[in-house]
């Protein structure tokens, strides 16, 4: 594979892991109402949900290409709708002050991934743009899937530090902070449907 094309790649990589996605803004949100310590399990379901679908994408492209398009077409639906109803939770929801973290779990981290229609298009989309012109064995893909869970999970843990340190601001202007996010998040939808 020529240098270039592998640049290209990463540079693709980080443009799409960087930018605002459910699981970015979920983790950031998470982060500035419960802080680090009660969000963790939220943050690890996010991460194994990462690599698990990264991996699903990895395995669709290889021996699936001609059912991929319904199975898109579908998610693409549901995960507007998911995140269109998460971005309504977070611009209507107020800092929790009790030792409650059902909104905070490994569950709900993990989940939200198998909808992320995000990351499905990003694992699609790099294999088929970049890899699979030069390696289509499923080991070649699975690598390639790996490298974008990684960078990903890098990314959203950066979002994460950005929410712990805007914390004690956050609680001052929540409010303006979660409706933002939700609007983010109704970008995300609206880019997903074009």
């Amino acid at each position: 594979m020529p240098a270039y094309v592998i640049g290209n790649f990463v540079l693709y990589c980080v443009i799409n892991a960087f930018t605002p996605g459910p699981g970015n803004i979920l983790a950031l949100n998470t982060v500035t109402n419960y802080g680090w310590k009660k969000g963790k399990p939220l943050f690890f379901g996010i991460f194994t949900g990462y690599y698990v679908v990264q991996l699903i994408c990895a395995v669709f492209v290889f021996g699936i290409a001609a059912f991929l398009p319904s199975v898109l077409g579908v998610m693409k639906y549901i995960g507007a709708a998911y995140i269109l109803w998460l971005a309504i939770h977070i611009a209507i929801s107020k800092p929790e002050k009790d030792d409650d973290s059902r909104s905070a779990s490994y569950m709900k981290g993990f989940l939200l991934q198998f909808v992320n229609v995000k990351i499905y298009l990003f694992g699609m989309t790099a294999l088929t743009g970049y890899i699979t012109d030069y390696h289509t064995s499923l080991t070649a893909l699975v690598i390639a899937e790996l490298f974008i869970a990684t960078l990903g999970s890098f990314a959203t843990l950066t979002w994460i530090g950005m929410g712990a340190l805007i914390q004690k601001f956050y609680l001052k202007h929540y409010r303006i902070i979660n409706i933002l996010l939700a609007l983010t998040l109704v970008e995300c939808i609206i880019s997903i449907l074009k």
